[in-house]
């Protein structure tokens, strides 16, 4: 039986509980960016090949993105503490076992587990955090001191990467993690509460495979087209990922306990706000790799001193997400999202004032305005499609927002990298003019060879082809900046239209429309979470109404508890 806190408010034991969870949120992002600064180290250690080490960067991220869905329902059926402890143990135990690998297979597998077992902590301590926070303006605090956890983790994991390495072996960049993990695990069991399902049926294992059969293909070939360009094994993958998505689809449609169910997104504040996530995740994810690239080969800056100054905009980002819940006291989460989303659209404008001699200014200065901008939606797109999955469904909806995630990340680079990598080549192809053959070839490839290649040319003619290459690059900079202003301009009006109906509490509290009262055809399909609701009922008007906000929940408006 679920124990989701039916109080409406939060107590000690709920915040010093978020803390708690804070911890592994932290680690496990953390641990996306902070194995690339010690590859050099361990490729001297344990002389993977090239494709060994390609796997030793991405199999985490592969299996965390296959495996969400999956240990989202299965967090729905036996638990979500339960299993958040699971993984969280056995994300320890990996971490060891990659620490003290003596060999590239042995920290491929270990980093295979570690993915697994991210995939078990991140959905749980999503849908945990809002199982214990009924309390609308309570839960979108909490759920942006989740996200700033979220982001520290990212934003930190270079720099902590960097210290240990300057210190340690390899290997303390993932023996940081066990600590934390170690705590989760004393206190864990005393602090969090349990929340399951009441009713949720067996597990499929068919609709296992199918999820993974169309995720990890999906996501590999993404990932390859997109760094290698055009291969036919990407492209063959990207093709058996969607087939097997469709017939996983069809399969969901025929199950009464379905893997994944997709009613929820028949609820039009739960699928607005996937889209805003995603999209929002593929406009960051391509314009930062263009940033990153952008301050390393046209201003000249090693990749510390780049990443160092990309630490500012996350810091923006963070401060715009903390802030959010105090505007959201005042301003209704259509407007705040929407404003922020043109504020970030401006940003993205920005980008059109650099040139490849400015320096990293005016480009520093526009990602600080896009972050800034994004905070609103990052901090409260969680919540509001988190407030609108019916309870016994919190795990499932959690890994849905994961896996968007996860997709938008592959996808920024498949798409507007590309864009601006399409431009660059173009660009860069009439200014070649009298190179050598060898270096205008590396110069087509990408800026990165473009400037190899200068270095190898005498001093004028590397000068030129430099200068050309920069100029290139910045245009496509350009193309991208303008592409994602449109984007967010476009978002900003279906924010607007998304969320009209949605209340300044944080969007915990919002009135059912009529699209999502279709998104529950059948009564007798949602008898369990009708008894979850009857017994999470309390009398008092605002957890009513929070309840209210729930598609299918059994509790319409102006209904009582029964």
């Amino acid at each position: 039986m679920s124990t989701v806190n039916t109080r409406l408010g939060a107590g000690r034991r709920e915040w010093v509980g978020l803390a708690v969870l804070g911890l592994p949120t932290f680690l496990v992002t953390m641990d996306f960016s902070v194995l690339y600064l010690a590859v050099p180290h361990l490729t001297a250690d344990l002389a993977p090949s090239g494709i060994q080490q390609l796997w030793i960067l991405d199999i985490y991220g592969f299996l965390i993105a296959g495996f969400l869905v999956t240990m989202g329902t299965i967090g729905d059926r036996i638990g979500r503490k339960k299993l958040l402890l699971i993984g969280a143990a056995v994300f320890g135990i990996a971490s060891v076992a990659a620490a003290f690998s003596t060999s590239p297979a042995m920290l491929i597998a270990s980093r295979a587990l570690l993915g697994v077992a991210g995939a078990a902590v991140m959905p749980s301590v999503l849908a945990l955090v809002t199982g214990m926070f009924n309390d609308p303006k309570q839960r979108g605090r909490a759920l942006a001191i989740y996200l700033t956890c979220f982001m520290a983790g990212l934003t930190l994991g270079p720099l902590v990467g960097g210290v240990l390495l300057a210190h340690f072996w390899w290997g303390s960049v993932f023996l940081v993690s066990v600590p934390g993990i170690v705590l989760l695990l004393v206190f864990g069991p005393f602090l969090l509460p349990d929340q399951k399902a009441p009713q949720a049926g067996g597990l499929d294992p068919v609709s296992v495979v199918l999820s993974l059969a169309a995720i990890l293909p999906t996501i590999y070939g993404l990932k390859e087209l997109a760094r290698h360009g055009w291969q036919w094994l990407p492209a063959v993958a990207l093709v058996v990922g969607i087939a097997a998505g469709v017939v996983f689809v069809r399969r969901q449609q025929r199950l009464e306990h379905p893997l994944l169910d997709l009613r929820l997104f028949g609820n039009r504040t739960f699928s607005s706000a996937l889209t805003l996530m995603l999209v929002t995740s593929v406009a960051g994810t391509g314009t930062l790799l263009l940033v990153t690239l952008y301050l390393q080969n046209v201003t000249g800056l090693t990749p510390l001193a780049a990443g160092l100054l990309l630490v500012v905009p996350n810091v923006l980002l963070i401060i715009g997400n903390l802030g959010t819940p105090l505007l959201a006291d005042h301003i209704r989460p259509a407007y705040l999202i929407a404003g922020g989303l043109l504020v970030a659209g401006a940003g993205y404008l920005i980008f059109t004032l650099a040139d490849s001699t400015s320096g990293p200014a005016m480009i520093v200065i526009a990602m600080c305005v896009v972050m800034l901008g994004t905070g609103p939606l990052a901090a409260l797109c969680n919540h509001l499609a988190m407030g609108a999955v019916p309870p016994d469904k919190a795990g499932s909806g959690a890994s849905i927002v994961q896996t968007t995630n996860e997709f938008g990340l592959g996808l920024g680079i498949a798409t507007l990298a590309m864009l601006g990598t399409a431009v660059y080549r173009s660009n860069v192809e009439g200014a070649l003019g009298d190179m050598p053959p060898d270096a205008a070839d590396a110069a087509r490839e990408s800026i990165d060879r473009a400037v190899a290649a200068a270095g190898h040319l005498p001093a004028e003619q590397g000068g030129e082809l430099l200068a050309a290459a920069r100029d290139a690059f910045t245009s496509g900079v350009h193309v991208v900046g303008i592409v994602s202003a449109v984007f967010y301009a476009g978002l900003a009006v279906l924010a607007l239209q998304a969320f009209k109906h949605v209340r300044n509490s944080h969007g915990g509290e919002h009135d059912t429309t009529k699209n999502d009262e279709k998104t529950d055809p059948e009564p007798d399909a949602t008898s369990a979470t009708k008894d979850e609701a009857r017994r999470g009922c309390v009398t008092t008007t605002m957890h009513q109404k929070a309840l209210d906000a729930r598609p299918g929940n059994g509790v319409g408006s102006g209904q009582k508890c029964s």
